[in-house]
């Protein structure tokens, strides 16, 4: 998939297409550098003021950089030693490198871990607890969402610190919409209302290269909430078996499928030549279904003063998916302390206000997200907080690249049209409950 350099890529694109291939390079390199030498400690001592180190923040978004620094000038006051130099790797190619690094030991000291990962990395020695920490009181994890808390817990182990969280919105464009007479998105919308204004924003505005709205293929983004929508599942309650080939599953599915068919959005081939927000944000598409991380691009493009966001249609119930970022320690980091210093400091009240007020990410610290729905002024970015009412853990396992790769295959044929609906889902349900058997 093409991608631009400036454009942020979708950070947690967890089952989407995009990376599946370099998780699935990942499983062998950290099956095979394995945890030598037992679990990592989770040992802490408080570091020194006076420390001197040079250590690497790894990360694959390239929007939040700007408060990420904001964050490192507060951090160095309280540790002028301690250098950080910040490591950008766009996601697509993110756990490629980071597999290789572990493989060779030579892993970031500080990083960005996502839930679909996580378990690999922790099983295989690669990351440090965060046991001491929390004994010496240095990090609370009853300061942030339990459901980001477990998260990151394997065994009863705490290994990662949540940095933020996401919900999906529907993001849309005033002008356009008005340009081609539809009405506005509302908190009412249900499917049916959204699938009809898009095959009419299209139909109306086609002769100048716009879609009434833009599909996407990353399951957080699109068809996991629609699955969720429909009253359907990826997994089973005990994560064990796929739910692909349920009714209510199959109704997520056709969701796309079906908007795809009416050219409310553009097609599988157009959507792999130019992402989704890609289109969105040069004014060729008016509505789209994106994540909170969205606010700093959109907000940065030149449709910004154009730019409202409403909740997730509804379908059956209303749902979003939600799901954080972790920061964690790398077990085998040389600078250890300096690293879980910066740790310690990302994951306080302060720098996760910092991360809010300047419309970063929504930060995962209880009490700092209200800041994030006011720094675009105009948009009703509490729509976001508001949805964490009903919303969805992200579906993730042991294994969750090896049935991820099983989307990918499947699913794009689906969404074309190429694919028939009911066997596809079938084929794919049978395939996944296979990978799950092996976890």
């Amino acid at each position: 998939m093409h991608r631009t350099p400036h454009r942020p890529i979708t950070r947690r694109a967890l089952a989407g297409f995009a990376g599946v291939a370099a998780a699935g390079l990942l499983l062998a390199g950290c099956s095979s550098a394995g945890a030598a030498g037992g679990a990592p400690s989770g040992g802490y001592t408080p570091a020194p003021k006076d420390l001197k180190a040079t250590i690497t923040y790894a990360l694959w978004d390239q929007t939040q950089v700007k408060a990420i620094k904001a964050n490192l000038a507060g951090f160095n006051k309280e540790y002028p030693g301690v250098t950080v130099n910040v490591d950008v790797t766009p996601y697509d190619t993110y756990f490629t490198k980071l597999q290789t690094e572990a493989s060779s030991n030579t892993m970031p000291d500080l990083f960005w871990l996502n839930g679909p990962n996580f378990q690999l990395y922790a099983d295989n020695g690669k990351v440090e607890p965060i046991t001491g920490e929390i004994k010496a009181g240095a990090i609370d994890p009853a300061n942030y969402s339990k459901a980001l808390v477990d998260l990151y817990t394997a065994n009863g182990v705490h290994y990662g610190v949540p940095k933020d969280f996401d919900t999906i919105g529907l993001w849309y464009n005033k002008a356009l919409l008005a340009k081609a007479g539809v009405a506005a998105p509302t908190a009412d919308w249900t499917w049916s209302d959204f699938q009809q204004a898009a095959k009419a924003v299209s139909a109306k505005l086609n002769g100048q290269g716009v879609y009434g709205a833009v599909a996407g293929m990353d399951g957080q983004t699109t068809y996991y909430d629609t699955i969720f929508q429909a009253g359907g599942s990826v997994l089973s309650a005990d994560g064990k078996k796929s739910e692909y080939a349920s009714p209510a599953t199959k109704q997520g599915i056709a969701f796309w499928r079906d908007l795809i068919a009416s050219k409310g959005s553009p097609s599988i081939k157009q959507l792999t030549d130019t992402p989704a927000d890609q289109w969105f944000v040069s004014g060729k598409a008016a509505m789209y279904i994106g994540g909170d991380w969205a606010r700093s691009e959109i907000a940065d493009s030149p449709i910004a003063k154009d730019v409202q966001v409403a909740p997730l249609p509804k379908g059956v119930e209303r749902a979003t998916v939600i799901h954080g970022v972790s920061n964690v320690v790398a077990a085998g980091s040389k600078n250890k302390q300096a690293a879980q210093a910066l740790q310690v400091y990302l994951a306080s009240k302060a720098a996760q206000q910092q991360q809010g007020d300047m419309g970063a990410v929504i930060p995962a610290f209880n009490g700092t997200q209200a800041s994030f729905a006011k720094s675009m002024p105009g948009v009703d970015l509490q729509v976001f907080l508001d949805e964490v009412a009903y919303a969805k853990p992200l579906p993730v396992s042991k294994n969750t690249a090896a049935w991820n790769a099983l989307e990918a295959k499947y699913l794009p044929g689906v969404f074309a049209g190429s694919s028939p609906v009911d066997s596809t889902l079938q084929a794919l349900q049978s395939d996944m409950d296979t990978a799950l058997a092996k976890e």
